[in-house]
């Protein structure tokens, strides 16, 4: 498991103060609200900054750090993921799990076909959508819905699909538009 997880990518700078806007990879954007330090990822280190104010603009963050005083200062910053460790993670619910958790897991159907690994997982208005895949075939798009989703065993590194009739004929005929 990831021990680190997304919950925004800087988009840009925002005045000349040094604050950014931030666009939020998390359910729910209020969450920044309750944080005191997140991890940037440079990509040549992670960084520990400690928040110093929240603003919501639209559908943007608008995050102000302590370390950063100057737009030049963080300009460079532009398009860097941010992350919280797990224990400043939002509690999960029952029958909920973290995407970061979900990416790698091997994909079985209910019926015992390998199907593949989940390779990303796509998030709409309605529900999320697995996207799976495996070597030879097409991938195949499968809705996080209860329907589908019969077991998810993280420890063992494996989720148990239903697939509803004409999911793979529906997957097929999308792929030849």
């Amino acid at each position: 498991m990831e021990d680190l997880l997304k919950v925004g990518i800087i988009a840009n700078t925002h005045g000349l103060r040094g604050e950014v806007k931030v666009f939020p990879t998390t359910d729910d954007a209020r969450r920044f609200l309750d944080l005191e330090t997140i991890i940037l990822d440079t990509g040549r280190e992670k960084k520990i900054l400690t928040i110093e104010h929240v603003k919501f603009f639209k559908n943007m963050v608008i995050l102000k750090f302590k370390e950063f005083d100057h737009i030049n200062d963080v300009e460079k910053y532009r398009k860097k993921e941010l992350f919280v460790t797990r224990d400043q993670a939002v509690p999960l619910g029952e029958n909920e799990y973290f995407i970061a958790d979900l990416i790698g897991l091997n994909a079985v159907s209910d019926e015992g076909e390998e199907l593949g690994r989940i390779a990303n997982v796509l998030q709409s208005a309605a529900n999320d959508v697995y996207v799976i895949e495996k070597a030879g075939t097409a991938e195949l798009l499968v809705p996080a819905i209860k329907d589908c989703v019969r077991k998810v065993d993280l420890e063992a590194g494996e989720i148990v699909l239903h697939l509803l009739p004409g999911l793979r004929e529906l997957n097929q005929k999308k792929r030849e538009e």
